[in-house]
């Protein structure tokens, strides 16, 4: 019998967080120690945020429902249900919903995400 060419994931690793934020990694370093790439399911509760960041890999990001804010450099980007963003590896970026409803997303990082390349500001 010859072994599968494909991984279902059904048990996304559910990430700790302490601000109201829920991330399901279905693919990259907590799910399966993948340094390639990164696929998490992401719900943004109304009023979140993140401290900026300079990551060391390239982030996409496509908005299932809601909408969320980048401050990209000095530049301030919303986007929608059914919009999408790449953003390239080392820029300055803050990620966050100032608004009223609950933004749920998708993203994806090359390579996969990893505190170690967040870069993220105190």
């Amino acid at each position: 019998m010859s072994e599968k060419k494909y991984t279902v994931q059904n048990s996304p690793f559910v990430v700790p967080t302490t601000d109201g934020k829920v991330i399901k990694e279905h693919f990259g370093n907590a799910t399966n120690k993948n340094s390639e790439i990164s696929i998490a399911h992401m719900v943004a509760p109304a009023g979140w945020s993140e401290p900026f960041q300079t990551p060391e890999f390239d982030e996409y990001t496509f908005i299932i429902k809601g909408k969320k804010q980048f401050i990209i450099e000095d530049e301030t980007v919303i986007l929608e249900a059914g919009q999408s963003i790449k953003i390239e590896r080392n820029t300055r970026v803050q990620y966050s919903n100032p608004f009223t409803e609950v933004c749920e997303y998708i993203a994806i990082c090359t390579p996969a995400f990893s505190m170690d390349l967040v870069n993220r500001e105190d």
